[in-house]
């Protein structure tokens, strides 16, 4: 499944968080927005999933737009994971992971069947899942949400800074585990970050964004070789570590 961003625009006040922004998430890659904060990265992924309302522009999912009428359908074809999970606080972790499956109506025999495969493939002792989120680690509390994500077999995954509240350990481990899982899965991935080391790991394709606006777009490899401006070489430069 493909996402096309066409022009988008959106505003907060005085405060132009994207500005006429085109891009394309392609299927089964996994695209990496990157830039400071205030760069508009998660304005862009919340405006993807129908969270937030572009002031100009469309969303395309495969060619058909995203709107009101389509938007219950089409978020059931995405998962969304953000900052420290977004758990509900009051729910175990199992009834995080199948609240929506449980909305939909799903069997317990296929509830149990989806959250049984989850479990293994996210590499969570089963345990955690009888537990609320206080109780759990910041990488158990990241899987859990993941799981969350997965749980309708969703054709899109969008991650906003999903490991940026973990300490250095977890986030590795978890890096690890993540990138093998997108690549078993073969979904489109959309992956917001600051930190230029994981867009590399992560991404097929790399979006680097300053001001609301796209600066360049590629393979990190060409941003670190040959960047469009020079905003993109002081932000390579600045975080640059060898990839």
């Amino acid at each position: 499944m493909e996402i096309q961003l066409h022009d988008i625009s959106k505003a907060y006040g005085e405060t132009q968080a994207v500005r006429g922004v085109s891009l394309t998430a392609a299927d089964k890659q996994t695209t990496v927005l990157i830039g400071p904060s205030g760069s508009g990265k998660s304005t862009l992924l919340r405006i993807m999933i129908g969270l937030t309302q572009p002031d100009d522009g469309e969303v395309h999912i495969d060619d058909t737009p995203l709107k009101a009428s389509t938007l219950r359908q089409q978020r059931h074809r995405m998962g969304y994971v953000i900052q420290e999970g977004g758990l509900f606080p009051h729910l175990t972790g199992y009834e995080n992971v199948t609240l929506l499956a449980r909305d939909l109506g799903w069997t317990k025999h296929r509830i149990e069947e989806r959250v049984e495969t989850l479990t293994s493939l996210v590499q969570l002792s089963p345990k955690c899942l009888l537990q609320y989120p206080t109780e759990l680690s910041g990488g158990q509390r990241q899987r859990i949400s993941l799981m969350r994500a997965l749980m309708l077999d969703p054709k899109v995954l969008l991650l906003d800074e999903p490991l940026g509240a973990l300490d250095p350990m977890i986030r590795t481990d978890l890096q690890e585990d993540l990138r093998t899982i997108f690549h078993e899965l073969e979904k489109t991935v959309v992956f917001v970050t600051h930190n230029i080391r994981e867009a590399a790991f992560f991404g097929d394709r790399t979006a680097l964004l300053q001001n609301g606006r796209i600066e360049q777009t590629g393979e990190m490899e060409t941003l670190v070789s040959n960047p469009s401006s020079s905003f993109v070489r002081s932000f390579v430069q600045a975080q640059r570590a060898p990839l």
